[in-house]
């Protein structure tokens, strides 16, 4: 039975990771380089990522420096970065960019708890939403007498089970996020 719901389970931890990679773009007041994956530099008539375009280095806790391979990217990556939500002013020397991360204010601590809150409920949809697709294609399949009316109930449980476990493993992860942003 279980390779029916397989497909949707490799869904449903794929949604998680696509979470975990949207949490470590949520700036937690220490630098870290994957604050930066987002954010897409104009440069010779395309957009790339800073990571394409540049070295990237963590010389303090609190310090990126940022060395592009062409210096001509310099100031298009001074300037996303600018652009971007992040909340950093870019010092520029002429060959390295410096992005210094201040101490997170409790305001802005309270509003990335929110948005990391936001980020969970968003990856349980995904969850659900999975959920729902999985039971709809087990019904169709028992209706063209694929499958018998027990294994249908048995799918269904799997695939309930499946959702359970996924929705507290997102719970987990939101929660160590949120902890690490309110800490000083």
């Amino acid at each position: 039975m279980s390779k029916e719901c397989e497909v949707y389970k490799v869904k449903m931890q794929k949604s998680i990771e696509v979470l975990k990679s949207d949490f470590n773009t949520v700036r937690a007041g220490r630098a870290n380089a994957s604050v930066l994956d987002k954010i897409t530099v104009e440069h010779y008539g395309s957009a790339m990522l800073i990571n394409q375009l540049a070295s990237i280095s963590v010389p303090e806790p609190r310090m990126l420096a940022i060395q592009p391979w062409d210096s001509s990217a310099l100031k298009a990556i001074e300037k996303a970065i600018q652009s971007s939500d992040q909340g950093i002013n870019p010092q520029n020397d002429g060959k390295v960019i410096r992005l210094t991360f201040p101490q997170l204010t409790e305001e802005r601590r309270k509003d990335l708890t929110k948005q990391v809150k936001k980020m969970g409920e968003d990856a349980k949809v995904a969850v659900r939403n999975i959920r729902r697709d999985a039971v709809d294609t087990f019904k169709k399949a028992q209706k063209k007498s694929e499958i018998t009316e027990d294994d249908l109930k048995q799918l269904e449980k799997e695939i309930q089970d499946a959702t359970d476990k996924y929705c507290k493993e997102i719970e987990t992860e939101t929660a160590k996020k949120e902890k690490e942003l309110m800490e000083l």
